[in-house]
């Protein structure tokens, strides 16, 4: 894939104050030719967007009310226009060149997802490579090196990450029956696998990330809950899936995210997800060797 492919970067952003001119600035001056910036306002009550209204050239400012965030995504993905589309969060920092690594990666047609190593927005020499699910409750946890070449984990960091237009369509992007924020991209990046498609991380390339100690915005444990649990309906066997919900049975919100995952279409939605998929969730446990 050579560097004059249009790349598009869609960063979701919600108050996230001065972080979002920062993390736009960085992105315009690491960008190659061609490249647009497409910033999804998700309903911010601080005013950080504003700037953006009126910039011209290739910032693009689109203004939304509580999507979420894969639905604010999906929707950033399909107003741009490239074959690429990174999916960024509003709070990081990219070297010069970032993107190269990750075009070479994606031109394996195999490959639906490519991202960097991440640290910590302060220098620091901790670097993490992708994630882990590590029990059923769905927590996720960082990854080490494991190679100086790309090399495939079974969830990569949607802080920064890359694919081919044709893989965002064809797997209809993110799961927009997730709710607001937290689980978004485990559940992406298992269905991306279990639609046939390797995700690789490019370990010599580092995005710097803030790591927030809270939310900018309220979420309650409900929608956490609901996420994970939509995962599993969606995605897990019978009996990984009652592993799963044993796990979380115990939180006080479990009742509510219960209720929420009732409401939505995940009756509709596990069918789908089932015929649709060319690997199980076994193989994907197997290959990454997550034994619960």
């Amino acid at each position: 894939m050579k560097a004059a492919t249009p790349l598009s970067v869609v960063v979701i952003s919600r108050n996230e104050g001065a972080e979002l001119r920062r993390t736009v600035e960085n992105l315009e001056d690491t960008l190659p030719a061609g490249g647009e910036i497409v910033v999804v306002d998700d309903g911010s009550t601080d005013g950080s967007a504003a700037h953006l209204a009126r910039r011209r050239g290739r910032v693009k400012l689109k203004r939304a009310q509580n999507l979420g965030v894969a639905r604010a995504r999906n929707w950033g993905a399909r107003v741009s226009r490239g074959a690429v589309v990174v999916f960024a969060d509003a709070h990081i920092r990219l070297a010069s060149l970032w993107w190269r690594p990750l075009l070479e990666i994606l031109e394996d047609p195999k490959v639906g997802g490519a991202a960097p190593a991440v640290t910590h927005l302060k220098p620091t020499t901790y670097r993490g490579y992708g994630l882990r699910l590590t029990g059923p409750d769905l927590d996720a946890k960082w990854l080490t090196r494991r190679s100086i070449d790309p090399f495939p984990v079974p969830i990569l960091p949607g802080c920064c990450l890359a694919m081919r237009r044709e893989v965002f369509e064809a797997t209809g992007g993110w799961d927009e029956g997730m709710l607001l924020r937290g689980g978004v991209d485990n559940e992406g990046c298992v269905r991306f696998w279990l639609f046939g498609y390797d995700l690789v991380i490019a370990p010599e390339v580092v995005v710097r990330h803030l790591f927030r100690p809270k939310s900018p915005y309220p979420i309650g444990w409900g929608p956490y809950l609901h996420n994970r649990l939509r995962l599993a309906f969606a995605h897990l066997s019978p009996n990984r899936l009652g592993k799963v919900v044993s796990a979380l049975r115990h939180y006080e919100a479990f009742g509510e995210a219960l209720v929420l995952l009732v409401d939505g279409n995940i009756s509709a939605h596990r069918p789908d997800m089932m015929k649709r998929r060319v690997r199980s969730d076994d193989w994907f446990f197997e290959r990454f060797g997550m034994k619960w």
